[in-house]
């Protein structure tokens, strides 16, 4: 019989560096908004009242905290030098593209921190965890390391854990974390199927791929952290992605299909081979019944999916035995796509409700309720393990609420980024913040 086990949704905190740099090729929203004025702790506080929202329903809700940017490390590799205020002024006049990805915010979406392996599936029979390298864009590609770090903080029992670097961080096996990565199962105390969505095999030319945005996905980074992960056979299934939907600007799976429990709900130009995806979960799903839920181009024609984000919503199971979907609110303001939910719910299948959440900072950016979660299914004794520090509550959500007002600015350009006094304001929040949370130092400005 299966232990029991529950899905804890980790939610990026959005640091005080939030804008709209556009620095995301592939993705339409972010480069639709690019050198908007931003505002950071409006972003925070649409964060975090998601956050306090879903806890309140009953949900596990923890936070993974911002990075420490601009990053002057970075910086310092690329042969800048001096004092953080020389570094900031010579980066800002020779090539403010740089600063702009070393001030990105992007951490925000923890759908990309990682891969995570529930211990039902795993050999060893414990979580596994591997940051994603986001090898794909060098704004990106720079989190790794401090997301090893929080992860380690947050899970640090061994007995229960386990802990991989990331990827070697080159096109070959570039790896997208979770955005790319859905758990089917039965319950999440049960074995389950881990789905692996790849954009193109790296090695093999010959197999399709899109022409006109990357793909940032391989088959070979998926088969590396399945094979770090103790994954048999038996517990996964590697599928592509339709190259045409990425040249749609579906830059990640999860702006097209989201999965849980036994329900993948996707669009039908989501999967390169969609029987042939649909017969191996069916296959690996230890006894489940899949319960596929394809939504028509007639229905919600493509560009409507991917300007609404109708799939990077939350899929959530409720305790009456529904699921519940979260979805922004750009949802309800394009007619397709407001019909669809409506019509949704009335079919009385496995989603019950739809419920509207508030993230047009993050969405104006690129990304929607799904992005800004990591999800990880734990045990009871895994759950008591983790540090709960991190975890949100009232006393939590009212904390940090006061500590964004305190920090966060409420507005932030492009010209903003060399400010030397955005760097210390931002150091001295993050400083405070690992002290709210209790990770320790994980900032390489703490060490």
């Amino acid at each position: 019989m299966p232990r029991h086990a529950i899905e804890a949704n980790f939610d990026g905190l959005v640091g005080p560096t939030h804008n709209y740099a556009g620095l995301s090729w592939g993705n339409v929203a972010s480069r639709s908004n690019v050198h908007a004025v931003a505002n950071p702790r409006e972003a925070a506080l649409q964060g975090l009242q998601k956050m306090k929202r879903l806890a309140g329903r009953g949900y596990v809700q923890g936070i993974l905290p911002p990075h420490e940017r601009p990053h002057i490390p970075t910086l310092k590799a690329l042969g800048f030098t001096g004092s953080d205020a020389d570094i900031l002024k010579a980066v800002a006049e020779q090539n403010p593209v740089v600063l702009a990805a070393v001030a990105s915010a992007s951490s925000m979406w923890t759908a990309n921190a990682a891969t995570v392996s529930a211990s039902a599936d795993t050999a060893d029979h414990r979580v596994h965890f591997t940051p994603a390298n986001l090898s794909a864009k060098f704004h990106r590609s720079i989190e790794h390391v401090v997301t090893g770090r929080a992860l380690g903080s947050i899970f640090s029992d061994e007995a229960y854990f386990a802990h991989h670097k990331a990827l070697p961080s080159v096109s070959q096996f570039g790896d997208e974390g979770a955005a790319n990565h859905t758990r089917l199962c039965a319950s999440h105390g049960a074995p389950g199927v881990e789905l692996f969505v790849y954009g193109q095999a790296a090695f093999d030319e010959s197999r399709p791929a899109p022409v006109r945005f990357p793909a940032r996905q391989t088959l070979e980074a998926s088969q590396a952290i399945a094979r770090l992960h103790g994954l048999t056979d038996n517990h996964v299934v590697f599928a592509q992605q339709n190259p045409a939907a990425i040249d749609s600007g579906v830059f990640h799976n999860d702006v097209i299909a989201v999965g849980n429990g036994n329900v993948l709900f996707y669009h039908e130009q989501a999967f390169l081979d969609e029987k042939r995806l649909l017969a191996d979960v069916r296959a690996r799903l230890h006894g489940a019944e899949l319960q596929a839920i394809k939504v028509m181009e007639s229905d919600v024609p493509l560009s409507d999916a991917v300007a609404s984000y109708l799939f990077n919503s939350q899929l959530l199971s409720t305790p009456e035995g529904g699921m519940m979907l979260a979805v922004p609110g750009e949802c309800r303001e394009i007619a397709s796509v407001s019909n669809f939910l409506d019509g949704l719910v009335a079919a009385g299948g496995p989603i019950t409700s739809v419920e509207v959440f508030d993230v047009k900072q993050s969405m104006r950016n690129g990304g929607g309720p799904a992005c800004l979660r990591l999800r990880v299914a734990l045990m009871d004794d895994e759950l008591n393990a983790m540090h709960q520090g991190v975890l949100m509550d009232d006393a939590l959500f009212e904390r940090l609420s006061i500590w964004v007002q305190g920090h966060y600015r409420d507005e932030l350009s492009q010209a903003d980024l060399a400010d030397p006094m955005l760097l210390e304001e931002s150091r001295h929040a993050l400083d405070e913040l690992t002290g709210i949370l209790g990770l320790g130092s994980i900032y390489d400005f703490q060490r």
